[in-house]
């Protein structure tokens, strides 16, 4: 059954049903009986979701909320979600973090010191869901390749 292979929100489910299902006027039916058994909640899944992303991956806030909205999750239940799971945490220290685990065997003073490598790096923070402004204030460390990049031109660009 889908409710066993892995949690699931009700927007996913909703969408596997539709596709399997030979009736599909019973798929609101099935969707509130697994949602009143418990096997549906959308807001103790966003809740574990963007955790995991955050503990486990490391993701930062706008990641976690885009892959959310990826997983049909509403968009209030998913700010809701990131706003919790991310109150009180300190970015910085996430971007911090992030750059040790992902460039763990470069010596990070060297390696940003290349314009293609610090370019490559901040990239991955922004898709890793890091804010322009505290990607380059933590990569400013390592390089001074961020001193000639304008943040308020950086904080209007779309991810």
């Amino acid at each position: 059954m889908l409710v066993a292979q892995r949690a699931m929100s009700s927007g996913e489910m909703r969408q596997k049903l539709r596709l399997k299902a030979l009736n599909p006027e019973d798929i609101e039916a099935v969707l509130e009986k697994l949602t009143e058994y418990g096997a549906l909640n959308d807001t103790r899944f966003a809740e574990a979701y963007a955790s995991a992303r955050k503990e486990n991956q490391g993701f930062g806030q706008q990641r976690v909320l885009r892959d959310l909205n990826k997983k049909r999750i509403s968009s209030e239940l998913a700010k809701e979600a990131v706003t919790t799971t991310f109150s009180g945490t300190d970015e910085i220290a996430l971007i911090e973090d992030y750059l040790a685990r992902k460039f763990r065997s470069k010596n990070l003073h060297e390696f940003l010191g290349e314009q293609k490598n610090f370019a490559s790096a901040f990239r991955r923070l922004r898709t890793a869901g890091y804010s322009a402004g505290n990607s380059l204030k933590v990569l400013r460390r390592y390089s001074t390749h961020a001193e000639n990049i304008d943040e308020d031109s950086l904080e209007s660009d779309p991810d």
